[in-house]
């Protein structure tokens, strides 16, 4: 599916069913007496991705794949996100991670567990981890 760094996501690990992709472009403006603002073009803004899904403890890793990716997050790195193609997207950092444990069993452990990942792209010179 995809490889964020060293992390896969995959059935055995987190296999997310939604990915969403936000892109934005930059634009000054200007208030000019009379006329609509002048505008100037500054660059386009950081990618974000959002990854989102289910994760049942028959299937996969669920809980511990959300640890990893806890760890991953606090170190505060950048990690190439590259796709089940080869494509590489560039350098990213996880800002969110949310859970919702659902479903338990007799003992606590949740069967299902729904997920979002948020990562922000970064500059390729900002320290990325292979």
């Amino acid at each position: 599916m995809m490889a964020l760094g060293m992390f896969v996501f995959s059935l055995p690990t987190l296999a997310y069913q939604e990915q969403q992709r936000k892109s934005g472009w930059r634009h000054a403006r200007s208030g000019r007496v009379g006329a609509i603002d002048a505008t100037q073009f500054l660059g386009r803004e950081n990618d974000r991705i959002s990854l989102s899904g289910a994760a049942y403890a028959e299937l996969m890793a669920g809980r511990a794949s959300l640890d990893q990716l806890r760890d991953m997050a606090a170190e505060g790195k950048a990690w190439p996100l590259v796709d089940g193609t080869g494509r590489v997207h560039g350098a990213f950092v996880i800002t969110d991670i949310d859970e919702g444990l659902k479903e338990f069993f007799p003992d606590g452990t949740p069967r299902k567990i729904d997920f979002s990942i948020e990562l922000l792209e970064v500059a390729q010179d900002a320290g990325v981890t292979a």
